[in-house]
């Protein structure tokens, strides 16, 4: 569907704030891949700090409301939707997703709300703060969504099967990775002086990304591999405290964030995802986009899926402890003066993705009414 500028269709992402996480990330790349032909964007986050606000299209109208805390910012958030009255409301944050969903009534008539699930529920529930609460909340609120975006198989099964979603209101929709612009940023990797391995890692420094035990694992590795951590958050004082004790600091680095990880990626001999819960780890993605393998832990969410569609050898998924560790000093040292070759399967290429996303989009503003709330 074409439309005019007079019919342009509204379609407004909740994000929490410009954090360097992966869902972030994600939700900003396809709100700047949105079909400006049938769809006006706007922005609202409740927080407007962080590094990726840079990735915003300048064009992209843009409304802060001020308070980290959903619970103040909620009322905020619900009067902007009101005024602005968009076609569709978008969140890709499993507690911004049951809010939104929550306080459907208060928004306008024929409001649609469209989702994204950025973990896997099976891995991540259990490890909420109140999980019986968040279950009892997904399965009561998610079959409401009018259209619920899935990284992976394993999300839109369970979606379907504990979570009774409609399976005509769920869509795969894979991870968008710039493929063409992240081997641009890596024309020259980086990496750090010596013979031995030199692997990287990158995510928000917290305990579900498994940091901490992949220092601790690093301890099996040969003296002169170096391991260097990417990311910001709330565990980087334990982390570095760890690191000390363990006699590490000059083998492993908490480099912060940067806005060089593609050419960090890709003068890495792997990258190495530690999770102990995800959805699909980006880092995977872009990793495979400049031609670095992955090795990560079966519970990364879709990196399974992403190794049966990969190269041989691309992705490695390890169970977590020696095995892992053995893998890890398995590799090889790469000094490299350009990119490897992508490894990167077709099918999370930024332009096949968009695709998707516009394509699902136009097929729910041509629905006659938003989902009957009185069916569930």
């Amino acid at each position: 569907m074409t439309g005019t500028n007079a019919t342009l269709r509204k379609i407004l992402f909740v994000l929490p704030n410009f954090a360097g996480g992966g869902a972030e990330r994600v939700a900003l790349t396809l709100l700047n891949q949105l079909d400006r032909r049938s769809f006006a964007p706007q922005l609202l986050v409740l927080e407007g700090t962080g590094p990726l606000r840079l990735l915003l299209a300048p064009e992209v109208t843009l409304q802060e409301i001020g308070s980290p805390r959903l619970r103040r910012a909620l009322p905020a958030l619900l009067s902007v939707i009101r005024r602005e009255r968009p076609a569709i409301v978008f969140a890709s944050q499993g507690y911004l997703n049951i809010a939104l969903l929550a306080a459907r009534c208060f928004m306008p008539a024929g409001t649609r709300i469209v989702l994204r699930e950025s973990n896997t529920p099976s891995q991540s529930l259990p490890n909420r703060r109140h999980p019986r609460l968040m279950t009892a909340a997904y399965r009561w609120l998610y079959p409401r969504a009018d259209l619920l975006f899935c990284q992976h198989q394993k999300t839109e099964q369970e979606m379907r099967a504990t979570f009774r979603v409609p399976a005509d209101r769920i869509a795969g929709l894979p991870n968008p990775v710039p493929v063409a612009r992240l081997r641009q940023s890596a024309a020259s990797p980086l990496r750090s002086e010596g013979i031995g391995l030199r692997f990287a890692a990158a995510g928000r420094l917290h305990r579900q990304k498994g940091f901490d035990r992949l220092i601790e694992l690093f301890i099996e590795l040969p003296d002169d591999a170096r391991l260097t951590i990417y990311g910001e958050g709330e565990d980087q004082a334990a982390l570095l405290q760890q690191i000390h004790d363990r006699g590490l600091n000059q083998r492993i680095i908490l480099a912060g964030f940067t806005d060089k990880l593609a050419a960090a990626l890709a003068g890495a001999d792997a990258c190495v995802i530690s999770s102990r819960w995800e959805g699909l780890p980006n880092v995977a993605l872009e990793s495979l986009a400049v031609g670095t393998p992955v090795i990560a832990t079966p519970e990364s969410g879709g990196i399974a899926e992403l190794a049966d569609a990969a190269a041989p050898g691309a992705v490695s998924v390890v169970p977590w402890g020696s095995d892992f560790a053995a893998r890890m000093a398995s590799c090889r040292p790469r000094h490299l003066a350009a990119p490897a070759p992508s490894l990167l399967p077709e099918r999370y290429a930024l332009e096949n993705v968009a695709a998707i996303f516009n394509e699902q989009l136009h097929r729910l503003a041509e629905q006659p009414g938003a989902a009957d709330e009185r069916q569930l």
